[in-house]
């Protein structure tokens, strides 16, 4: 269960690092040039997991990579992860992934030894924040803000040309913050409607099954709850309108736009980037951007845009951006 890519770039004495964006579902590896270029690259499914089966998951995934793939030229200068929930870069010890899965590990050295590449990790988020720092629009921004609308919601902040960190490693969780959206969906943080509920892959199936049972629709939502309905259908019939697709996508718009805005007040950056699979084909960015307050966006001067870089390779890139510590 994967897919393989090689783009046969190549060259003698290439200096490549190695990428390993892990993901509720997908482990992605690839290797790439210092320029950002994905050299080869190959998909696995991982599934759920907790930290210690996610360390198998990888070093099973690795083993294979460099039996089935191998490296583009010599062995790699460096090894990068991009890891969900908490992580301490400077130690390179996994936090953990979410209060109910918490048992810290040194994954960074354990891999160095093993492998015999140095071994650098992060936040996923993070480490695609580090992408667009370095490869996308931080090469014309030094005070940026990254959001990832995704299957669940979180920035990255750079601030000065440095990034954001927090004293626990936390900073970013931006998905857990209200937005005075009201829907009356309780938070696994303990909280109300925070704005991951509203306006990511989750909260679009979370809303979706609440609000059917008050809105006409045509939307096909799965009565295995474990199952999420395809935001892609929800545009769609949002476009042709359908009362339902209508409603959660004007309520989705509305919340990022206030989550943006108070990002906005915070930070005071020039420049806000958005990625991740819900903003990427463009439909909802349009929207945003017709709810935001003129006034308070005035010195955004180089606008709410959508991501330059690949939605698909972001996080690959950024693992990269990871290994070479930049």
């Amino acid at each position: 269960m994967y897919q393989k890519r090689s783009f046969h770039l190549e060259q003698k004495n290439m200096e490549t690092y190695l990428g390993l964006d892990l993901g509720g579902t997908k482990l992605l590896i690839g290797e790439m040039d210092n320029s950002g270029n994905i050299l080869r690259y190959k998909k696995y499914d991982s599934g759920y997991f907790n930290q210690q089966s996610a360390l198998q998951i990888i070093k099973k995934s690795l083993d294979d990579y460099i039996q089935t793939v191998g490296w583009t030229n010599s062995k790699p200068l460096g090894m990068g992860i991009g890891l969900i929930g908490r992580v301490d870069p400077v130690n390179g010890i996994w936090l953990q992934i979410d209060p109910k899965r918490t048992q810290p590990i040194h994954l960074a050295q354990e891999l160095s030894n093993i492998y015999e590449i140095p071994c650098y990790i992060d936040n996923d988020v993070k480490a695609a924040t580090r992408a667009e720092r370095h490869f996308g629009f931080g090469r014309i921004s030094q005070n940026f803000i990254y959001i990832n609308v995704g299957t669940g919601i979180a920035a990255g902040f750079v601030v000065n040309g440095k990034q954001i960190r927090g004293s626990h490693f936390n900073a970013g969780e931006v998905g857990h913050t209200k937005v005075g959206v009201n829907i009356g969906i309780q938070c696994g943080c303990g909280r109300m409607d925070c704005v991951e509920l509203i306006a990511s892959g989750s909260g679009f199936d979370q809303c979706a099954r609440l609000l059917s049972k008050k809105y006409k629709t045509k939307l096909q939502i799965p009565t295995n709850e474990e199952e999420r309905i395809q935001v892609k259908d929800v545009y769609a019939l949002s476009q042709k309108g359908d009362p339902l697709c209508a409603v959660l996508v004007d309520n989705a718009a509305q919340a990022l736009a206030n989550l943006i805005m108070n990002l906005v007040r915070v930070s005071d950056p020039d420049t806000v980037v958005l990625g991740g699979g819900i903003v990427s084909d463009g439909y909802l960015h349009t929207k945003i951007l017709e709810k935001l307050n003129a006034t308070t966006v005035r010195f955004v001067t180089n606008g709410v845009v959508i991501t330059k870089l690949n939605p698909d390779f972001i996080g690959l890139m950024g693992a990269g951006a990871v290994a070479m510590q930049v």
